[in-house]
């Protein structure tokens, strides 16, 4: 996983400066100017090495020649219970739009989910649809809001399996027992786990061993497949709701012909060459025992708390030969700017180590994110103990998310202030740090919210 770039170029970037020397100066350029610079990129979602495979370049080169390179009148490809969309997104929004048409529908969101998601319950919430956003992983507070639903009302539950920024996975054995008892649609978007989980890369919902009592799974073939587009997994039934019903598969154009025979071919390519995903956990357990940190998954957050620190050391990495990007506000909370390196088969062991160098040689020291949890669940109940009448009314606003769903169109799903109270979690800081941790606790909140975006 690598590529060169003039070192004029990789200059230019680590000075801010976003655009190459004028043609006029090109002339006077030395030889040492125009030599290549390897960079070793830790920042694509190409988890399997897929991308530039053989087969799969073969299989999409060939489409063209036969087929050229555009799409046909019908999106439709592969198996009877799968139905192919022009992105993720587009499954996405096709799925959470189209099923709250009706009007009569609660539905369900992980805090954290993606974008399209989100997007897909604003524009359900159009038709009346009733959105409730649970906690982070928190089943408790979901079946709270499922109890809370008032009858007749059909529900929906979805949540990404894999969380692109903590790559932490939902717990979908949980949702699965719920859903005996709640009697709800189940979705999921398994983005980020569709051929990196399970014995045979059928996704998080095969690792964990819950695939049959999952409704519907969307997918995308642009991470592990190394490709373009989205799908969706489910029954016939379903499939032709979607195919009926789905806005942004109906009236978009097709995926082109060499997308869908390259992406056929990297399905082929990871059924035959198994060794890849268990390379690609086997980089994961290295680099998070080299780091001394917990690693749940191939995306590694390494949290180092400022915006300043982070971007210092995303460039620091980047004069060193790698490419790690500094995940800031508002993508994640303030407090929380982070690297987030992604691990591909199509890394070393060696590639690993050379990286784990680097980090420790720039001074690199993240901030787990259990830690943060920690620190959010102490500041919140000395606060509550405090008696920051001032200080607990903006965090219950803030907890509660309800003015920023206000804003963005949200309702439903409020979260009290109760919850940092009954943690009891340990403390972390101390003194003068706590009082400062009070502030950052309830900037962190602030931003929950805006983790769903992506």
């Amino acid at each position: 996983m690598q590529v060169s770039i003039p070192a004029t170029q990789l200059n230019a970037w680590l000075a801010g400066e976003l655009l190459p020397p004028p043609t006029s100066q090109l002339s006077s350029l030395t030889a040492q100017d125009e030599q290549l610079r390897p960079i070793k990129l830790f920042s694509l979602n190409d988890y399997l090495g897929l991308s530039t495979h053989p087969e799969v370049c073969k299989a999409a080169a060939d489409a063209a020649l036969a087929c050229g390179n555009g799409p046909r009148s019908s999106a439709l490809v592969g198996a009877e219970e799968c139905l192919l969309f022009p992105t993720g997104f587009a499954a996405n929004l096709a799925v959470v739009s189209s099923l709250c048409v009706d009007g009569n529908v609660a539905v369900f969101s992980d805090e954290l989910n993606h974008a399209s998601i989100v997007d897909g319950a604003r524009l359900g919430r159009r038709h009346g649809t009733r959105l409730s956003v649970y906690r982070h992983n928190d089943l408790h507070h979901l079946e709270e809001l499922l109890a809370a639903t008032p009858s007749g009302m059909r529900r929906l539950v979805i949540t990404d399996t894999l969380f692109s920024m903590d790559g932490d996975f939902a717990d979908l054995q949980g949702l699965v027992d719920l859903k005996r008892k709640h009697d709800f649609l189940l979705a999921i978007d398994d983005a980020h786990g569709t051929l990196v989980c399970g014995d045979n890369g059928g996704g998080a919902a095969e690792m964990l061993g819950v695939d049959q009592g999952i409704d519907l799974h969307v997918g995308t073939l642009s991470k592990a497949f190394g490709c373009m587009g989205g799908f969706v997994a489910c029954s016939a039934r379903w499939k032709d709701f979607l195919v009926n019903r789905g806005r942004s598969q109906v009236y978009s154009t097709a995926l082109p012909v060499p997308v869908v025979a390259a992406a056929h071919a990297a399905l082929r390519v990871a059924a035959q060459e198994p060794w890849r995903r268990r390379h690609l956990w086997r980089l994961t357990g290295q680099l998070g025992s080299s780091l001394g940190i917990r690693t749940h998954s191939p995306i590694v957050p390494l949290v180092l708390g400022s915006e300043q620190a982070t971007l210092s050391a995303s460039s620091q990495l980047l004069a060193r030969g790698f490419h790690v990007p500094a995940i800031r506000p508002p993508t994640v909370p303030q407090g929380t700017s982070r690297l987030r390196v992604s691990l591909s088969a199509g890394h070393s062991s060696a590639d690993v180590e050379l990286l784990v160098a680097a980090l420790q040689d720039c001074g690199v020291q993240c901030l787990p994110l259990d830690r943060l949890g920690r620190v959010l669940g102490t500041a919140g109940a000395a606060a509550g103990a405090a008696g920051a009448a001032s200080s607990m009314e903006r965090a219950a606003d803030v907890i509660s998310m309800s003015g920023w769903r206000a804003q963005q169109g949200w309702h439903g799903g409020v979260v009290g202030t109760q919850q940092a109270g009954r943690q009891q979690l340990p403390g972390l800081l101390e003194g003068g740090e706590a009082a400062e941790a009070g502030g950052a606790a309830v900037q962190l909140m602030e931003c929950t919210a805006a983790r769903a975006r992506l």
